[in-house]
């Protein structure tokens, strides 16, 4: 639910975003409190939104794959359970040219 609000709040006009590295936190007040947004996912998401982060995605998915580990349970990130959709379905040529096709097609970006 957290991507999809963040997703409104893009089309809404915000640029900044709070999350956490394998979506730790929450509230220790409130049982089932699911954490916050994981990181690694909304730099995913916004990636093939096509924003320029200035976050490198592969170093925070090595640093999140630690995670587990460290905190002796699971975390919730998809990307690390299902991998990038670009290492799994690359983007099909016509789709990926069509910056060239529409020329008011733009590269949006976020504040770093």
């Amino acid at each position: 639910m957290g991507l999809a609000n963040a997703l409104a709040a893009i089309e809404a006009g915000v640029d900044r975003f709070d999350s956490s590295l394998g979506g730790l936190g929450g509230c220790p007040y409130a049982p089932g409190a699911s954490g916050n947004v994981c990181t690694e996912d909304l730099l995913h998401m916004l990636q093939l939104m096509g924003f320029n982060t200035g976050v490198d995605l592969d170093r925070v998915l090595a640093v999140a794959a630690q995670l587990p580990g460290l905190v002796g349970h699971d975390i919730p990130s998809q990307i690390l359970k299902a991998g990038k959709r670009l290492d799994l379905h690359p983007i099909p040529a016509h789709v990926a040219s069509l910056e060239k096709q529409v020329p008011s097609a733009r590269t949006p970006e976020l504040h770093p």
